[in-house]
């Protein structure tokens, strides 16, 4: 909460406060108005009789029906204005739980992020993803589909709740895995809750993308039971997995060709030398 905020919610605390011992103030008078009749009365009644104590007690009863009502209009006042200094008191706790929330998802975001680049090893880079869309994002069966580049086409290499055999190869531009491989724009199935699965149409469809490039897409079929429909933070997540996401497959697959490039010629060498 921002120190105008704090200094807003003080202010107006106060008012609440300065209202309330107005409202005191008035009933207290009220009472004492009470008791200055009660015994005006009694003095009347004891020096009068007849129809002047009648027509003097007419005037004291019309005087404090006169306060009577002035005092009731203010008192209206100071409950609108304690409902009002309630309402901007409930909007600034909403407001509160809101800016929790964004920092927290934003945490979680940082999270990710770190993660995704604390490995160069693949499988534990899926590994990691896996773990983002079932934490974060909620889903409950998914698959990561990467591109083979001699055949052009999108082979699964890590599944949720899928095995990887009943996922199929998909051409680039072909459906919608394929065509959002080609053209690099997320694909977003109407209506999440009414989603039936199919393997050729998911619900959600991320291309993982390095620039322009894209190397692979997620593809998610089904979100978990109490998840009923996107947040704006899985949003924010789709975009973070489709640049660093893609970012991380693509440098662990180099360092592991690299790697068992030089544990080959490493080999080779050794069996020149022996």
């Amino acid at each position: 909460m921002s120190v105008e905020e704090e200094k807003g919610l003080l202010a107006r605390a106060d008012e609440f406060l300065q209202a309330f011992k107005k409202g005191a103030e008035f009933t207290q008078e009220l009472l004492r108005e009470n008791e200055r009749l009660r015994f005006r009365t009694l003095q009347l009644e004891a020096d009068q009789k007849g129809e002047g104590v009648a027509a003097a007690l007419a005037v004291e009863n019309r005087k404090l029906a006169a306060r009577v009502e002035e005092l009731e209009r203010e008192i209206e006042e100071i409950i609108g204005q304690i409902r009002q200094i309630e309402a901007e008191n409930n909007d600034f706790a909403a407001r509160y739980v809101e800016i929790e929330e964004e920092n927290n998802n934003l945490a979680n975001l940082y999270i990710a992020s770190y993660q995704l680049h604390s490995t160069l090893d693949f499988s534990e880079v899926l590994q990691i993803i896996t773990e983002i869309i079932i934490n974060l994002i909620g889903a409950e069966e998914f698959a990561v589909m990467l591109v083979d580049e001699k055949t052009g086409s999108l082979d699964a290499v890590a599944a949720e709740g899928i095995s990887l055999e009943e996922l199929p190869r998909v051409r680039l531009g072909e459906g919608v895995i394929g065509t959002a491989a080609g053209t690099g724009e997320n694909y977003f199935a109407e209506g999440p809750e009414t989603y039936e699965r199919d393997l050729l149409r998911p619900m959600v469809c991320i291309p993982l993308k390095i620039k322009e490039h894209v190397i692979g897409v997620i593809a998610i079929y089904k979100l978990l039971i109490q998840k009923k429909s996107f947040a704006s933070v899985d949003y924010e997540l789709f975009t973070l997995l489709a640049g660093h996401a893609a970012t991380a497959i693509f440098s662990s697959r180099i360092y592991s060709d690299s790697e068992r490039k030089l544990s080959t010629m490493q080999g080779f060498i050794n069996l020149l030398t022996t």
